[in-house]
């Protein structure tokens, strides 16, 4: 094997540790999500894509989505439940968010139907956010 292929090779594995770390911080710590589902990675990109008006980070990793709970399948799709917060009970998109979040999760090939439901317990605090968006906002605990 040539020392260019080597090289090569070298780099690759070594990236993968980099996506391996940064997904992990990309994480909330308390999110109750369906990991190990075929359709969560869809999902989670779709998440990432809404950002809270007022914040700079998407609503996954600040932390806002609590829990989502993939049904089983019946005729072929998955309806689907999202328990999320607010930053504040006086958020000006209050109204808007849910809509946003079943928006982005509705196109997605096998999801039924979408419930989101906003709760205010426990009440969200910047801890609850990813590391990465900690970092994005220069938030260091």
């Amino acid at each position: 094997m040539s020392e260019q292929v080597k090289k090569t090779e070298s780099k690759k594995t070594d990236k993968e540790p980099c996506k391996n770390v940064y997904d992990e911080l990309a994480e909330p710590q308390n999110a109750d999500v369906p990991q190990d589902h075929t359709l969560w990675p869809v999902m989670l990109t779709a998440l990432r894509e809404i950002y809270d008006p007022e914040i700079p980070v998407n609503i996954y990793e600040l932390g806002l989505i609590y829990a989502v709970k993939i049904a089983e399948e019946k005729d072929g799709v998955h309806d689907v439940e999202v328990k999320m917060t607010l930053t504040s009970p006086g958020c000006p998109v209050a109204q808007e968010m849910p809509g946003w979040v079943q928006g982005a999760l509705l196109p997605i090939d096998g999801v039924g139907e979408v419930d989101v439901e906003i709760v205010w317990d426990p009440p969200w605090s910047p801890a609850m956010m990813a590391e990465t968006a900690k970092m994005q906002l220069n938030m260091f605990m």
